[in-house]
């Protein structure tokens, strides 16, 4: 995380906090010229407590305005598939499908899709092929989890 990745992360984090709702990232991009925050909760964010939330971190942001030039912020919630980007997303994503990258093989790949099944400080283990693969977190160029479309029984029809 950038320097100022990190200090806008730590202005915004007690002001989310107290609004009952999780920091979940924060990224700079463009040069300084986007801000995304990404917000959770154990319940979905709607539409309108992102726009309150939104209102409330410009405010943050623009009291210290660390960009020469003006920006565009976007907060939203990570939605069915999330970026894993720290120790915490892996230790929420547990039971979940993962698609995971890296930078060197594993196990013989560089790519690595299954359950994720335990995650520490230090990594987290993910079933491929009913095989455990013990990944560490600087192993990992990408990772995200992937939503599993579930079919279901059709109406009228027996299960």
């Amino acid at each position: 995380m950038s320097s100022v990745a990190q200090k806008l992360w730590d202005r915004i984090d007690p002001y989310v906090s107290a609004e009952g709702i999780e920091l979940d990232d924060v990224e700079i991009l463009g040069g300084g010229q986007i801000v995304r925050v990404t917000v959770d909760a154990d319940e979905p964010v709607g539409v309108d407590r992102i726009a309150e939330l939104s209102r409330g971190i410009s405010r943050l942001i623009d009291e210290d305005d660390p960009f020469p030039n003006s920006y565009t912020l976007e907060v939203s919630s990570p939605g069915l598939e999330r970026k894993l980007t720290r120790p915490r997303h892996y230790a929420k994503s547990i039971g979940d499908a993962v698609k995971v990258k890296t930078f060197r093989e594993v196990d013989g790949a560089k790519t690595h899709e299954g359950e994720l099944i335990a995650a520490d400080e230090a990594g987290f283990t993910v079933i491929v092929d009913d095989h455990e693969r013990r990944i560490t977190y600087d192993e990992v160029s990408s990772a995200r989890t992937v939503f599993v479309w579930q079919k279901g029984a059709r109406p009228g029809k027996d299960a």
